[in-house]
């Protein structure tokens, strides 16, 4: 039985998104919402069904259609107000990356997936990656794993929103490589020194470039060295990647299959099943949740941490002194509570403890459909 989901967004990446669910026979496409009438209209058109309803109002098309599921591929000022009105009208949401605008807002959305008790599941799309999967594999194998880190240079030319952005290269794409970190050391992070910088030849309006290093639990460490306006010799979109153990290194170059090198012996570990490709995985794993009621990998307690590196990265940045994660969490915990309008909401923002403990658990009935 196929789920039946309303996609709101569709510009160029709900574009992609759109062709996407085209593809998978166990999605069906309801609905579209833009604000933009004829992009939606033009989005029907590439999900091969120039009749499917369109409209700008998400709850009165999801109740005109019968949606059991919502898309939310809009920019990220919109991803709080439209999965927050998607979770209120009672439906799962599967958004595009960054959970929110802010780690305030993304908290905000956890507590409303605990208060309406339905699913918000992040699409950090890049985790889809069996290398990436692969990769873990064979740091594991490391005997432990005592740094960690990525090189990633690119020269993209994207226009529109990005090339006006603050912290772009930290806020729109180094959340991948952060998210893929966390994946990767099986360990959330503790604090960050970040140094970010425009190059005199950029053409983004914020900073392009960035250095940072994390410390994670059990002090091990993650460094981070981007640019989107490095052109020539470029990495991958994932990066380069290499981690550090007792027992030797492991390399991945973000395209190919990793390996390593356990002191002169070829790294072979066990292999791990398939999760699927980028946004076509994300859909399938959003899919399996909403029918299982399994807690999805990209859950939204779950994916804060990665955002929340983000905003600690951006603030070492900008302050020019190490941060401490805990201090940015609760921070933005007391700004979601001052700020919160409803009141369910806040009362459940207002129960967590420890914010780190909070997403660490998250709420059994966010998985849940019903």
């Amino acid at each position: 039985m196929t789920l039946r989901v309303v996609q709101v967004g569709a510009g160029g990446m709900g574009r992609a998104w759109l062709a996407t669910v085209a593809a998978d026979p166990d999605v069906e496409l309801v609905g579209i919402v833009d604000l933009d009438l004829d992009a939606a209209r033009a989005g029907a058109a590439v999900a091969g069904d120039p009749t499917i309803p369109v409209g700008t109002d998400l709850t009165a098309l999801a109740t005109e259609t019968g949606a059991e599921a919502v898309l939310d591929i809009t920019v990220p000022v919109a991803h709080h107000p439209v999965t927050l009105e998607a979770l209120r009208a009672g439906l799962p949401v599967l958004g595009e990356k960054p959970a929110a605008q802010t780690v305030a807002e993304a908290l905000s959305l956890a507590a409303a997936a605990e208060a309406t008790g339905k699913l918000f599941m992040v699409s950090q799309s890049r985790r889809y990656n069996d290398h990436l999967v692969a990769f873990r594999q064979h740091v594991r194998g490391l005997g432990g794993v005592g740094g960690l880190s990525t090189r990633f240079a690119k020269a993209p030319h994207f226009g529109g929103f990005r090339e006006e952005m603050d912290d772009v290269l930290l806020l729109d794409m180094a959340i991948h490589a952060f998210d893929s970190a966390r994946y990767v050391l099986e360990r959330d992070p503790v604090s960050v020194y970040c140094e970010s910088w425009n190059p005199s030849w950029s053409w983004y309006r914020g900073d392009a470039a960035a250095a940072a290093v994390f410390t994670f639990e059990d002090d091990v460490r993650y460094v981070y060295d981007g640019s989107w306006c490095a052109p020539g010799a470029e990495t991958s979109w994932n990066g380069d990647w290499r981690a550090s153990g007792p027992a030797g290194t492991a390399l991945w170059d973000g395209d190919h299959d990793p390996w390593s090198d356990l002191d002169g012996t070829p790294g072979a570990p066990d292999a791990a099943p398939s999760v699927g490709n980028e946004i076509a995985g994300a859909l399938a794993s959003f899919v399996r949740a909403v029918r299982s009621g399994e807690r999805p990998d990209g859950e939204v307690h779950g994916n804060v941490m990665s955002l929340t590196m983000v905003d600690a990265a951006i603030a070492s940045a900008r302050t020019g002194r190490r941060i401490v994660i805990d201090e940015v969490l609760e921070q933005a915990h007391a700004t979601a509570v001052e700020v919160e309008q409803d009141e369910a909401i806040r009362e459940r923002l207002a129960s967590w403890g420890s914010v780190r403990s909070a997403l660490a658990t998250g709420s059994p009935d966010t998985a849940a459909l019903g």
